[in-house]
């Protein structure tokens, strides 16, 4: 998918809503600054999250990680292939490296977030601190 079609939040999430759900994963960046994601831990599908909360911890061999629900929903899906192939959110975040799909509960916090262009001026700033 393309970069420019996503939300992000500063923690370096991203999601993809779409008509039925959406996809939520972790940003390139986020993924090259963990270095090797060696093991992923989902949420139980049907798991209520608020925007800010867990949603998925990852373990990379440089430190566990917790990967933070971008909006208020539920969760509908994981992508299970991650447990045995967790290297797929290195090698592809914005596709094969999904992480879960989820109903969304208040769409209107999709408008809080970062489109492409907003979020790579955040990480320029970042990069400044």
């Amino acid at each position: 998918m393309d970069p420019k079609t996503l939300r992000f939040t500063g923690e370096h999430e991203w999601i993809e809503a779409g008509k039925t759900g959406a996809k939520v994963g972790l940003s390139d960046y986020a993924q090259e600054e963990l270095s090797d994601i060696v093991y992923v831990e989902f949420p139980p599908i049907g798991k209520k999250v608020a925007k800010g909360e867990t949603l998925v911890i990852l373990e990379s061999v440089k430190a566990t990680s917790e990967v933070y629900a971008p909006v208020n929903g539920e969760v509908t899906n994981v992508n299970n292939d991650l447990e045995q192939n967790p290297q797929k959110i290195n090698d592809d975040p914005y596709g094969e490296g999904w992480l879960v799909e989820m109903e969304i509960s208040d769409p209107a916090q999709l408008s809080e977030l970062m489109d492409d262009h907003a979020y790579q001026d955040y990480l320029k700033q970042e990069e400044l601190n």
